[in-house]
């Protein structure tokens, strides 16, 4: 076993810098009143010597901790471990660390309790990943005493519901004019937003959605509900294309499609939402909806920090493969 390291404190940075223990914690708490000279040889020292916050002491003294909250929900899927990845990249780049709490969004009591336990630990602020309508309504009644903010809500729902129907005008712009539509779970506040961006684009009494239906976000799913497609499909009048609102979703309609000897696209076009790593590879690989998580998760930071003019994501932009083409003649 290696000794333990001496820990170095303020004191050893103010000697080896040449200035009060004073004016290393203004340095270190970020006071806007330092010079800029000063500022550099402080945080040279104590890089040179090792130095760690200790956030604890420093709540002390600043009322903060530098942390921010979150929330997840169903992280193994690959929207809420992309969301998560996204904060946490944006937390660092604000200067904040972030510090999770799963529970079961589904279970109202399970959020509220997460959301009591990041309290405690003297959170800034907290964000929702993946949220169930229900339980982020309850959070939201309770009105805990720092900012609360979900990933994909405010404006970037209305982001999500345009892309939604981004994949529906491409369709119709195919010639669709039968599409069936595949959402998420209905508890969920995303696949409801998603649901809605769609039946505003197939709004034109030419479109008719057949053979809707809903699914639990996986690949699975989508397989189970392929096959009913697939027999949709077949039948006269039958949609000839597929919306889908998830690429893992999307990848199981595929699949359950392919089962059962329907061709995509030659006999109904696919499409997907999220364009996750691997929806360039599936076969045929995925036409999807592309959101800019990265700066949806600045935005929800920034609000979280009180950032007087948030970061703003890109609209939603549709990724073209070939799960979609002009149907058959």
């Amino acid at each position: 076993m290696s000794s333990p390291v001496p820990r170095v404190g303020m004191r050893e940075v103010a000697a080896h810098a040449g200035v009060s223990t004073q004016t290393v914690s203004r340095v270190l708490n970020d006071h806007p009143h330092i010079r800029p000279e000063t500022r550099a040889r402080v945080l040279a020292s104590a890089s040179a010597l090792g130095y760690r916050m200790n956030n604890a002491a420093r709540a002390l003294g600043t009322a903060t901790t530098r942390m921010i909250g979150v929330v997840a929900s169903d992280a193994a899927l690959f929207g809420p471990a992309a969301g998560i990845a996204a904060l946490e990249a944006a937390a660092r780049a604000a200067g904040r660390w972030i510090t999770t709490a799963y529970a079961d969004g589904a279970e109202a009591d399970a959020v509220a309790d997460a959301v009591e336990h990041l309290l405690v630990q003297g959170v800034d602020g907290i964000a929702i990943v993946a949220p169930h309508t229900a339980s982020l309504e309850q959070v939201e009644r309770a009105e805990p005493a720092v900012p609360l903010v979900a990933l994909h809500g405010g404006a970037g729902a209305e982001r999500q519901a345009a892309g939604a129907a981004l994949a529906i005008d491409h369709l119709v712009g195919l010639g669709h004019r039968r599409i069936a539509v595949l959402s998420g779970p209905e508890a969920w506040s995303e696949a409801t937003v998603r649901a809605r961006g769609v039946a505003s684009a197939l709004a034109p009494p030419a479109l008719n959605a057949a053979a809707p239906g809903e699914g639990d976000w996986s690949a699975a799913a989508g397989a189970a509900l392929g096959r009913e497609v697939a027999a949709a499909v077949r039948a006269p009048g039958g949609p000839t294309a597929v919306a889908v609102a998830t690429d893992p979703l999307a990848l199981g309609v595929i699949a359950g499609l392919r089962e059962a000897g329907v061709r995509v696209p030659a006999d109904v076009s696919v499409t997907g939402f999220d364009d996750n790593p691997d929806a360039g590879f599936y076969l045929p690989a995925l036409t999807t909806v592309r959101l800019d998580l990265a700066g949806e998760a600045r935005r929800c930071i920034d609000e979280l920090l009180g950032v007087e003019t948030p970061a703003t994501a890109r609209p939603a932009e549709l990724v073209i493969r070939s799960s979609s083409a002009a149907p058959a003649a």
